[in-house]
């Protein structure tokens, strides 16, 4: 099972540049979106490792237009409304691709539960008793 959300095809991988196709592409709105990301988890989980509480906020595309509405401008928080709305639209992809059989992100924490730990789950779940070695 391919735990990445990188293909193992070499020719598919060499056609997912994320450096050179987004990174490259976007670093100050990336590095602006980092910091929602790291402003978010501080708001919405004070003292905890950063990390998307999944369960806290799924409604991702009525914030967008929200945010979309407001872009240009800065919101009471000091974070610019068009970085939100990019972090919020980044969520929901991560979501739908997800539900299309990604893998879980490792930042997810499904039910307050860290992704790896969820994925754990879900695989142990998925064995039938005769794939177990004891």
């Amino acid at each position: 099972m391919n735990h990445s959300p990188l293909p193992t095809d070499k020719q598919a991988r060499k056609n997912t540049p994320i450096a050179s196709g987004v990174l490259d592409y976007f670093p100050a709105a990336l590095a602006e979106i980092a910091r929602v990301s790291k402003a978010g988890n501080d708001q919405h989980n004070p003292g905890e490792p950063l990390h998307h509480a999944r369960g806290k906020s799924s409604d991702h595309t009525d914030c967008i237009v929200r945010h979309l509405i407001e872009r240009g401008t800065v919101d009471d928080d000091g974070m610019r409304h068009t970085a939100k709305m990019a972090w919020r639209a980044l969520a929901l992809l991560q979501e739908e691709l997800e539900e299309a059989g990604a893998p879980l992100a490792r930042g997810a924490w499904v039910d307050e539960i860290p992704a790896y730990e969820e994925a754990h789950v879900r695989a142990v779940s998925m064995l039938k008793d005769d794939d177990l070695p004891f």
